[in-house]
């Protein structure tokens, strides 16, 4: 697109500065709204794959990403007190040296609010937007204030998003979860994210998740998967009784909880599983969690939401009408997101809820699968985030 546009960002999350960092670099005019005086992260560790870490190879963030992260090869985990192997996952089953990358949230926020920052985004603090007209791209802010209007508008405030359908209920479960130094020595291994179950209605992970900044420390992320209408009764308990039951699950988590002394120490997270039709309306597009919300189950909303910022910015680009390159953007990301929600929706029963044949089935099923072919390349390619193709629709290939 010739014409340089206005572009208005509600929400600087992940998606909202990288799509700030690839418009602005492409010459349109960004401005990013977010309701907080200083911009910043929200969540716990997680897991760039292949898809995010090549779009982040785009912004010219991948190197930085990968130095500060842990490099992730396999996702294991073990079914108490049977202790069958429900989840083992490789990623040199799909191809030799693939692998993800822990990070925490705010090392992979630093990095593109930088590049957003860099490329000329304009930031605007303290700005709730509570409102949106797609018909002339203006956005409205929680005092009235009218922002625009601008040639585009891209509603990238999240699961709640105001501008987005709202979620009919949110997921049954939950997670609790805490940034913790890394244990050295210690029995976890520093390349693979490790989980312990018991049945589906307990689950405790372990994720190492690099350094917040070069030269910091080494960190870990633990969670513990928690219903979410049992959280004020967890918060009333003594924090000894949830530490009872975490190590009767996992004993050698016990250097970790040690510095846990109340239940501050940890943070809860509420999850949501909904998807956003249309993904455009008039001159509004929805990018991310805004759009397409699941459970973190797969690891995947990071990089979904990267794979949609560069998507918006390759169709602005390559289109001469507006209307055309949201319709090239919907096209590009459709399949994808589809295939992901779907999976979301299947797989995440499996781990988190109260059935008692679904974790039977996973027990008897889940080791000769992941070692079957083509079970195990079907598993890498699903957790890489490869399946149908993300990256070669917006003209990309994985890898450096």
């Amino acid at each position: 697109m010739a014409t340089p546009l206005s572009i208005g960002i509600a929400g600087a999350g992940i998606g909202g500065l990288a799509a700030a960092a690839f418009l602005a670099r492409d010459g349109h005019r960004v401005t990013v709204f977010d309701q907080f005086d200083i911009a910043g992260p929200v969540g716990s560790g997680l897991i760039l794959q292949e898809t995010g870490l090549t779009i982040l190879h785009e912004l010219g963030l991948r190197t930085e990403a990968e130095a500060l992260g842990a490099p992730i090869q396999r996702l294991y985990g073990l079914s108490n007190p049977s202790g069958r192997t429900v989840l083992d996952v490789r990623y040199e089953s799909l191809r030799p040296a693939l692998m993800g990358v822990s990070i925490q949230r705010p090392a992979l926020f630093n990095l593109v609010h930088g590049a957003a920052l860099a490329e000329g985004a304009r930031l605007v603090p303290s700005t709730r937007i509570t409102a949106a007209n797609p018909s002339d791209a203006t956005l409205i802010d929680s005092g009235g204030g009218a922002h625009g209007p601008f040639d585009l508008i891209v509603d990238a405030l999240g699961v709640r998003s105001v501008l987005a359908s709202s979620p009919r209920r949110d997921l049954p479960y939950g997670a609790l979860w805490a940034t913790l130094p890394w244990p050295k020595p210690g029995p976890f291994h520093e390349d693979a994210l490790e989980q312990r179950y018991e049945a589906a209605s307990r689950m405790a992970g372990v994720m190492p998740s690099g350094s917040v900044a070069e030269g910091a420390p080494k960190t870990v992320t633990y969670f513990w998967s928690i219903r979410g209408d049992h959280h004020e009764a967890w918060r009333a308990a003594p924090l000894t009784h949830w530490r009872d039951a975490a190590l009767a699950l996992w004993p050698e988590t016990e250097p970790l909880l040690a510095p846990l002394k109340t239940h501050t120490d940890l943070t809860f997270a509420r999850y949501s599983h909904r998807t956003h039709w249309p993904a455009v309306s008039g001159r509004m597009v929805h990018l991310g969690d805004s759009w397409h919300a699941a459970s973190p189950q797969l690891g995947q909303g990071a990089n979904m939401a990267l794979l949609d910022a560069c998507a918006l910015a390759r169709a602005i680009g390559r289109k001469q009408d507006a209307r055309d390159a949201l319709a090239d953007y919907t096209r590009m990301r459709a399949g994808h997101v589809r295939l992901f929600q779907l999976m979301s929706f299947l797989f995440t029963p499996v781990y988190q809820s109260d059935s008692r044949v679904l974790p039977w089935l996973r027990d008897w099923l889940a080791a000769p699968v992941s070692r079957i072919w083509p079970g195990p390349q079907v598993l890498a390619a699903m957790v890489s985030g490869g399946l149908c193709a993300p990256l070669w629709k917006l003209g990309l290939k994985p890898g450096r």
